[in-house]
């Protein structure tokens, strides 16, 4: 049995603990509240752009832009971006990121996979396994800026017009709520149908809109070719930068829910603790009582 001692420094071992899961709560849901409302500003204008020229793709000759070839004709291979955390204590946020892309990059035996990493954890997992890290960023999410998308959209668009790679993704958590994050899969380029994740309505689409939405048409001025050639390249790069919003909501939200999870079971543990520590010290307390009683006696 351990002694009253050994029970009590555990017990203040696991009170510093629970202040330090405490404080990093804090710290998460403060930075959070500046995600989210980053995210929810960003989000309105990346989806109404993504639909825009994802249609506008489907009306027009691919051969116009080099942004949006069809990568049937095209002899690269695949370059994924593993968007990922700097930092653990997030609950399965990084897991979950990093399985889903290792099971993407090898469910094609036949394609050639080059990985993009953002993030420390995505680049200390995959620059260990024998992958091609065509790019790799980390300490991005400290001080996220729209240059940071540019960097990362100009390494895309570099990739896939010299013909390195003929499709670009992005393997991301999207911020749906404080208590859900969802890991997407999504085109990047080529710049052309309406990805498999695309993001969820609540209002259900009339289906006569829908058929007239489908039937418009563009005017164009200037001439489309100038128009594709300074709109496609900023479209890319909103789509990066919205990745990265999404991503570091979803991580301060993880973080925040992982810690406070924490908090509760080291309060949990100390209670047990207290229950045990108090049945130890009474156990000590009975023995000298009947050692004090046995003295007497024998006297």
């Amino acid at each position: 049995m351990p002694s009253l001692l050994d029970i009590r420094r555990r017990v203040r071992a696991v009170k510093s603990t629970q202040q330090i899961t405490k404080a990093m709560k804090m710290v998460a849901a403060s930075k959070l509240r500046g995600a989210q409302e980053r995210i929810l500003n960003a989000r309105p204008f990346a989806h109404q752009m993504l639909r825009v020229l994802n249609g506008l793709a489907g009306r027009i000759d691919s051969s116009m832009h080099p942004l949006l070839a069809d990568p049937a004709v095209r002899t690269g291979g695949t370059l994924i971006f593993v968007i990922t955390a700097d930092k653990g204590l997030c609950g399965g946020f990084n897991t979950n990121i990093i399985k889903t892309a290792g099971k993407f990059a090898v469910a094609d035996p036949d394609r050639e996979v080059a990985l993009g990493l953002v993030g420390r954890k995505g680049r200390d997992f995959f620059s260990r396994r024998g992958f091609d890290v065509r790019y790799e960023i980390t300490n991005l999410f400290g001080n996220l800026s729209f240059n940071d998308a540019q960097e990362i959209a100009e390494v895309a668009i570099d990739e896939y017009t010299h013909d390195r790679t003929d499709s670009v993704y992005l393997v991301y958590n999207e911020f749906k709520s404080v208590m859900q994050q969802r890991v997407v899969v999504e085109r990047l380029l080529p710049i052309g149908q309406l990805p498999e994740d695309e993001p969820d309505d609540d209002t259900p689409l009339d289906p006569a809109v829908a058929e007239a939405a489908s039937l418009v048409d563009y005017l164009y001025e200037p001439v489309p070719q100038q128009i594709f050639n300074e709109l496609l390249p900023h479209h890319v790069e909103i789509q990066v930068f919205r990745a990265l919003l999404e991503s570091s909501a979803a991580e301060h939200a993880a973080r925040m829910t992982a810690m406070d999870s924490a908090t509760k079971n080291s309060g949990e543990i100390i209670d047990q603790l207290t229950i045990y520590m108090n049945k130890v010290r009474q156990a000590a307390i009975t023995r000298e009582i009947i050692e004090v009683v046995s003295g007497a006696e024998a006297l």
